[in-house]
């Protein structure tokens, strides 16, 4: 059995192992990361040995870490990145590399639609039917997104949203709400196999998922981080957040989207979204103004030239051919746009 695992921000762990009788044998390590001493690489085989093959990764860590000389370094990795890395093995998890991945960029379509995209290209990765996909959206319109279970009262101020023109929806994953104008927000959504997030605890799948994007970042000169649970950030603030949905089928599938601040409008978005105190002493920070930390001013370039970045590096690193949205997938999105995701029993299902 093989598995992999990159280190968000780190370095990639490989593993290959055998299973016989319940147990982990013939475990082998290796990957591009830095350890000393040298020999502190068998000492990690050798814990690994003998371990049932239901251990999780954390007590794999535990392991690792009891059977470590006193004084080992570990760079580029950890013990519970090993674990990981063994868990993936034994859950015959794929790479991103495993793939054929397709990339749909699309005009600007309306906030409903958006939703109902999502749902069913991620059903119809599920289903085998569709390639694992990076879709990039455009804004049709101003909009607040809230998360599948978020009180619709508690977050939005109806008449600030009627004032500034912004429609209200409701997501299918959950999460926190998201404030959206066209021109100054970047989204996009990744469909993909549950195969590739395999082995991953739920909160190990955010960073994962989205690795290639600090990447990115970084390319533009922007150092940013995933900080727990769901957020994308800086030295300066947050500048995106993240949120999941996993959906059944045949081959099971993630949809994960992340909606970035290229640039806001603080003011309005104040004036629309009800952002409680609680919230804000989470974020240990006193003002919702100083929360988000747009892109425009941290790169200094152009929203499209800022996507484009995104996607080469995408492209740079698994692949990503040119794609569309069927005639059929787009019929079902239309009627779910307009049946669900348009409708006050799904946006106020949570009233």
């Amino acid at each position: 059995m093989h598995g992999e695992y990159k280190v968000p921000g780190g370095k990639l762990v490989v593993v290959d192992l055998e299973v016989e009788d319940g147990l982990l044998r013939d475990v082998r390590v290796a990957g591009d990361f830095f350890l000393e001493p040298d020999e502190a690489l068998l000492d990690i085989n050798r814990a690994l040995e003998g371990a049932p093959a239901d251990t999780l990764a954390p007590q794999l860590a535990a392991r690792i870490d009891a059977a470590l000389p006193e004084g080992t370094v570990m760079f580029g990795f950890s013990s519970e990145a090993v674990g990981v890395a063994v868990r993936r093995a034994l859950a015959n998890a794929t790479d991103w590399t495993d793939f054929e991945w397709e990339l749909i960029h699309d005009g600007p379509q309306p906030p409903a639609l958006h939703m109902a995209l999502d749902e069913v290209l991620t059903a119809e990765v599920a289903a085998g039917r569709r390639p694992p996909t990076l879709r990039v959206w455009e804004w049709g319109s101003p909009a607040v997104v809230i998360g599948s279970f978020q009180s619709l009262r508690n977050e939005v101020d109806p008449e600030g949203a009627a004032r500034h023109g912004m429609t209200v929806v409701r997501r299918i994953s959950g999460g926190g709400a998201m404030f959206c104008e066209p021109g100054n927000t970047i989204t996009y959504s990744l469909c993909v196999p549950d195969s590739l997030v395999q082995g991953l605890s739920f909160a190990d799948s955010y960073a994962y998922l989205d690795d290639w994007v600090l990447g990115a970042l970084e390319g533009m000169g922007v150092k940013a981080w995933y900080q727990p649970l769901n957020d994308i950030a800086t030295d300066s603030g947050k500048i995106a957040g993240a949120a999941q949905k996993r959906l059944v089928g045949p081959a099971g599938a993630v949809l994960h989207h992340v909606t970035m601040a290229y640039d806001i409008d603080a003011d309005k978005m104040l004036d629309v979204l009800r952002i409680g105190k609680e919230k804000l002493s989470d974020k240990g920070t006193k003002s919702a103004k100083k929360r988000v930390d747009p892109l425009r001013r941290q790169t200094g370039l152009p929203r499209a030239a800022v996507i484009e970045k995104m996607i080469e590096s995408f492209r740079g690193r698994y692949g990503l051919a040119e794609g569309s949205v069927t005639p059929e997938e787009m019929a079902r999105a239309v009627e779910l746009a307009a049946t669900k995701f348009s409708s006050e029993e799904w946006t106020a299902r949570v009233p």
